[in-house]
């Protein structure tokens, strides 16, 4: 469903990944580790098309960094969720309208709108939080509107950069064991994060990078 092809990328001459191969298949979960700074983010973006390769290619499904359109940009992401460290949430906007308006912005139905949204707020169990603007949840409910959001366009997989590194240790459990759900239903889900503890408590293949390299470990050990 997703594979790197012999990837490499750079910035300001700076190596990120150096001719690194990667394949994801449907439903998986990936654990993707490594230290901060590492490369995580840059390589959920190569998926998403934000970033290209300089050498090799990555495709999403019939898609490839090759031969993609621009206009075919936006029908990729409507088929992928991503969920930000940072929530990235509209303050104006209440928890319905902020789950909303990724559904207002590609032009769905309204009476359809409402129905998808209450839908997905169950799924993350914040039905009850639906008319609450953004600062009045905690963080944990902040990071369930963001996955809501993501889960809107019924993703085939879930990108997750770093959803728990503004949380507690009780809200990242609960937001680790909602992805392991999501997970469980079908949808492919790829956590990046720098928290090992995290990574060995997800129980799922893992993914390290290091040094320019994409390496597949058996386990994470004490860091």
């Amino acid at each position: 469903m997703i594979a790197f092809n012999d990837v490499s990328i750079a910035f300001d001459r700076q190596e990120v990944f150096a001719k690194v191969n990667l394949h994801i298949a449907p439903a998986e979960f990936i654990s993707l580790v490594g230290e901060t700074g590492v490369g995580k983010t840059t390589l959920l973006r190569l998926i998403y098309f934000d970033i290209f390769p300089d050498y090799g290619s990555v495709a999403v499904g019939e898609y490839s960094s090759l031969t993609i359109r621009k206009r075919d940009i936006p029908k990729v992401r409507r088929s992928l969720g991503i969920v930000f460290q940072d929530f990235k949430l509209l303050e104006d906007r209440n928890v319905h309208e902020n789950v909303a308006f990724a559904l207002e912005v590609t032009g769905a139905k309204r009476n359809e709108i409402g129905k998808r949204v209450m839908r997905a707020l169950g799924e993350v169990g914040l039905s009850h939080k639906r008319s609450s603007m953004p600062h009045e949840l905690s963080g944990g409910e902040l990071q369930r509107v963001v996955i809501a959001r993501a889960l809107i366009n019924e993703p085939l997989v879930l990108l997750a950069d770093e959803p728990t590194g503004n949380l507690d240790p009780t809200a990242s459990r609960e937001i680790l064991q909602l992805l392991k759900t999501i997970n469980a239903r079908g949808t492919a889900v790829v956590l990046a994060t720098h928290n090992y503890d995290i990574v060995r408590k997800a129980g799922s293949r893992i993914i390290q990078i290091k040094e320019g390299k994409i390496l597949e470990v058996d386990r994470i050990g004490e860091n």
